[in-house]
C-alpha cells in the first residue's frame, strides 16, 4: 500500500519514474491489475478536472468508482472526517481519493490501512496537478534540469504552486515567482513579470482564487490583466519554444486574455488531459507490494 499526500514524501527517482509510467499510459500500456478495486472519491470542494480526471482513470483501469456526497452524510450530524472514513474502509473500500479544505487533513487518517489519495488539502499540496504539470513539461523539453520556469499570480493561496515550487527545485530547475506583491509569501525568488515573458521557458499562470482571500483583490480584473495578465502581445514576445501553463480553471481576461488559451505556445488543455494519465500511474503506485 502507497498514500500520496505530498511530493515530498517521494524521491526525484519515484517522480520520474511516475511521470515515465503515465507517459507510457498516454502512448497505450495497457495493465490489467486493479480490475474491481473499490475507489471512493471524496471531494469536500468543488472540483472539475481533478475529480473527473480521477473518475476517468479509475474507469481506465477496471475499478469500480463511488462518489461520496458530504451534503448528505453523517458529516452532517457531527461525524469527524476519520469516522467517515473509517467507515467506507470497513464497508470494505480499497482506495480513497480525498480533497479536503484543510491543510494536512491526512494527518489525522493514520489508521486508515488502505490507500489514500492527496486530491488537495487547503492551500498545503496538490501532488497530483502537479505530476500532470511535470508530465506535459517533459513531454515539451525531454527533462528539466535546467529549465526556467516563472509561477505567475496567486501564489499565497495557491497549493499548486506550493507543491510545484519545492518539486521544480529538486529537479534542478530555476523557479521564480511573479504578480501582484499581495500575493507573494516568500516562497521562491521574485522576477518583474514582462522580464519573465521574455526569459522563460515556462510561464505558468494561476487563477486569482477570489474565494480563498478573505478580502478584495486591490486591483480590478482589467489592472491585473495589464500588469500580470498573459496578453497576444506578451505572447509574442515569449522565446520560440517556451509555453504557457495554467492548472484551470482560468478567469479568462483577469490572468489570461481569451485569444491566448488556446494559442500555439498554450498547453493548457493537452495539460488537463495529462491528469488522466497521471492519475492512473499514482492509482498503479498505490497498490504496488
Amino acid at each position: 500500500m502507497k498514500n500520496l499526500f505530498t511530493l515530498r514524501d517521494l524521491s526525484v527517482v519515484d517522480i520520474n519514474r511516475i511521470i515515465d509510467n503515465a507517459i507510457m499510459y498516454k502512448n497505450g500500456k495497457e495493465f490489467k491489475g486493479l480490475e474491481n478495486k473499490k475507489v471512493v472519491n471524496m471531494f469536500f470542494e468543488n472540483s472539475t478536472r481533478t475529480h473527473y480526471s480521477f473518475i476517468k482513470a479509475e474507469q481506465n483501469l477496471g475499478m469500480i468508482d463511488t462518489n461520496f456526497n458530504a451534503e448528505a452524510s453523517s458529516l452532517k450530524k457531527g461525524e469527524s472526517l476519520y469516522d467517515t472514513v473509517k467507515t467506507f474502509e470497513a464497508l470494505g473500500f480499497d482506495c480513497f481519493i480525498i480533497r479536503h479544505p484543510q491543510n494536512n487533513y491526512f494527518n489525522e487518517l493514520d489508521n486508515i490501512n488502505v490507500p489514500i489519495m492527496n486530491g488537495g488539502d487547503g492551500t498545503g499540496n496538490h501532488p497530483t496537478q502537479s505530476l500532470l504539470d511535470l508530465m506535459t513539461i517533459k513531454e515539451e523539453f525531454g527533462s528539466f534540469e535546467g529549465l526556467k520556469v516563472t509561477i505567475v499570480g496567486d501564489i499565497r493561496h495557491s497549493r499548486v504552486a506550493h507543491t510545484n515550487i519545492e518539486v521544480m527545485k529538486r529537479l534542478g530547475m530555476e523557479v521564480f515567482i511573479s504578480g501582484p506583491k499581495e500575493f507573494d509569501d516568500g516562497s521562491s525568488e521574485y522576477i518583474d513579470f514582462n522580464q519573465a515573458v521574455t526569459d522563460m521557458d515556462v510561464i505558468m499562470l494561476l487563477r486569482v482564487q477570489y474565494e480563498r482571500h478573505g478580502y478584495q483583490m486591490t486591483l480590478t480584473k482589467e489592472e491585473y490583466l495589464d500588469n500580470y495578465g498573459l496578453t497576444m502581445k506578451r505572447v509574442n514576445e515569449m522565446k520560440d519554444n517556451a509555453i504557457i501553463m495554467h492548472p484551470a480553471p482560468f478567469n479568462r481576461k483577469t490572468e489570461i486574455d481569451d485569444d491566448v488559451v488556446e494559442c500555439h505556445k498554450s498547453r493548457i488543455f493537452p495539460q488537463m488531459g495529462n491528469g488522466v494519465f497521471v492519475r492512473m500511474a499514482v492509482l498503479e503506485r498505490a497498490f504496488e507490494e
